[in-house]
């Protein structure tokens, strides 16, 4: 994987020191907290990317593929798929598309709702997500950039945030 060439300071402590000098010192370590997810996020996806991109698969897909894989049917609804997902309608509709034009995921009439559309993985959809899976496992999940004790800590911290959001 390639690394982007480090800055010579780190730039949230220095805008942490500036919100401090600005009066604003009793947010300032929130304000450092939430930029630091937030590059944390940008720094993650960057690399999931790069595993992601040689299969044409956008993380967004490939989380579509995923959650095909594991239902039980290996089909959803469009809305339940976006409810999951927690993506507006479009999103879904637009990833949908273009893995149904690659062959991956097909649209099926549900067999019971007939305002509803399902999204039934392919075999090629099962094979490319098996695929992926095992390029992000062998990188970007099996060394996420944290020391293992650091990584439950971390997934520990950000469940309170996500459940005190009212994520679950």
């Amino acid at each position: 994987m390639s690394q982007p060439k480090p800055l010579p300071t780190d730039p949230i402590a220095e805008a942490h020191r500036q919100w401090t000098a600005h009066g604003w010192g009793p947010v300032a370590d929130g304000m450092a907290a939430v930029t630091s997810l937030m590059r944390a996020q940008q720094i993650l996806l960057a690399r999931v990317d790069e595993v992601l991109r040689p299969l044409d698969l956008t993380f967004a897909r490939y989380e579509l593929l995923m959650l095909l894989l594991f239902s039980r049917k290996g089909s959803l609804p469009l809305s339940r798929i976006g409810s999951l997902l927690q993506v507006h309608p479009t999103s879904v509709t637009s990833a949908v598309d273009r893995l149904e034009a690659r062959g991956q995921v097909r649209r099926l009439p549900h067999p019971t709702d007939r305002r509803a559309i399902l999204a039934e993985i392919t075999e090629d959809g099962r094979v490319t997500a098996l695929a992926a899976t095992e390029k992000l496992n062998d990188t970007v999940f099996a060394d996420p950039g944290l020391p293992d004790s650091g990584v439950r800590d971390l997934v520990e911290l950000l469940t309170d945030l996500r459940r005190g959001a009212g994520d679950f």
